[in-house]
């Protein structure tokens, strides 16, 4: 039997006459759940609030209720009109924002391989977490100071010692394993729990340095490594921001065919380099004990392919690893100064970011942690 469409405009007359989901659906020949779907979406436009108030909800929004004041005969006097964040509708614009964005990106120019010999089974990955650029403390009050200078000039100041001193490896993994930036919109909140943060910043002026400071940082692994990988993972602090920063990155160097940009929208990442195989994910979603299944489970042939398994997270900035018999699962610290909210609650970890070198034959063969103090 042919399923018979129904309008946005009949589903709400059949709503507005009474009709219940199992009704329509039986009458259109459609599922209930499609029926409970549609209606769903209807009510977060405004349609089906007494009188229609769709036009009173802003793009990016959805109705979350409404009240009304009615008199004697059930007239409606006053209505007020509940809005939230549509997260769906939200994600859309973004995405139109991006294609417009890589739209007008005119991609850099390819850049000479190194000359220098390179060990082709050697990979470093270059790992900084949770460096919340952006952030605003005071040394009397947590101890260090940082802002967006600071933060700036530290992470140019450990790209540069970290290319330095790390092995001629063949293959660079740039690695910013989340809530690189320290807020993700206008307003200086988390994106989810809506907390106040410390920023130092406007959020514009975020987005020019994340975008320096991240494209220098490539161009460097270009003249020290024959092919570059980035991640860009998204975290609990920067969830949208992440997925511009690497959309923009991988069109500016569309043309480079030294660099691949990972935009997976998938918020766990993995990389694969002979033997062995590296897991990303920045721990605000899957905590540190369930990571080794989650990976196991998202990449099974990958993980079934490999015989060094080697999963990275952050978010708790402390260090902390454990070994399974099935992966090495690695907690970083990171390189950001302790906020108020972190030197108030006790967590009084310290401060570095490691370069660890794999070879694609024997696994992790060599690890180099480099601190704030070692770069003056």
């Amino acid at each position: 039997m042919v399923t018979r469409k129904i309008t946005d405009e009949q589903l709400q007359q059949e709503l507005n006459a009474g009709l219940g989901p199992t009704e329509i659906a039986k009458k259109y020949n459609m599922s209930r759940r499609n029926v409970q779907l549609r209606s769903a979406r209807l009510a977060k436009k405004g349609v089906g609030h007494g009188r229609d108030v769709s036009h009173l909800v802003p793009d990016g929004y959805k109705i979350k209720g409404t009240s009304s004041l009615v008199d004697e005969f059930g007239n409606t006097k006053l209505q007020w009109v509940k809005t939230d964040t549509d997260a769906e509708r939200q994600v859309e614009l973004m995405r139109a924002v991006i294609d417009g964005m890589k739209s007008d990106i005119t991609p850099v120019s390819v850049v000479p391989p190194p000359k220098k010999r390179l060990n082709e089974k050697l990979l470093n990955l270059y790992t900084v977490s949770d460096f919340h650029l952006g952030m605003l403390a005071w040394a009397d009050e947590s101890g260090d100071d940082w802002d967006m200078k600071i933060a700036e000039d530290l992470f140019s100041k450990w790209f540069d010692a970290a290319f330095q001193k790390a092995p001629d490896a063949g293959v660079g993994v740039v690695n910013l394993l989340g809530d690189f930036a320290h807020f993700d919109s206008l307003d200086a909140v988390t994106p989810a729990s809506g907390h106040v943060l410390d920023a130092d910043t406007r959020y514009q002026k975020l987005v020019r340095y994340m975008i320096r400071m991240v494209r220098r940082v490539v161009n460097m692994a270009l003249v020290k490594h024959k092919s570059v990988r980035l991640l860009i993972v998204q975290g609990n602090h920067d969830e949208s921001g992440m997925i511009w920063l690497a959309e923009m990155f991988n069109t500016l160097y569309d043309n480079e065919p030294r660099v691949f940009v990972d935009t997976s929208p998938d918020v766990y990442k993995m990389v694969q380099h002979g033997k062995t195989t590296l897991f990303f994910h920045h721990g605000h979603k899957a905590r540190f004990d369930a990571i080794e299944p989650v990976m196991i489970a998202k990449f099974r042939r990958a993980f079934g392919e490999s015989v060094y398994s080697y999963a990275h997270v952050g978010h708790l900035h402390h260090q902390k690893i454990v070994e399974s018999r099935n992966m090495v699962v690695e907690q970083h610290r990171t390189l950001a100064a302790k906020d108020a909210y972190a030197s108030r609650g006790g967590w009084m970890s310290g401060r570095s970011a490691n370069v660890i070198t794999y070879s694609a034959e024997y696994g992790e063969v060599a690890r180099l942690t480099i601190s704030p103090e070692m770069l003056g």
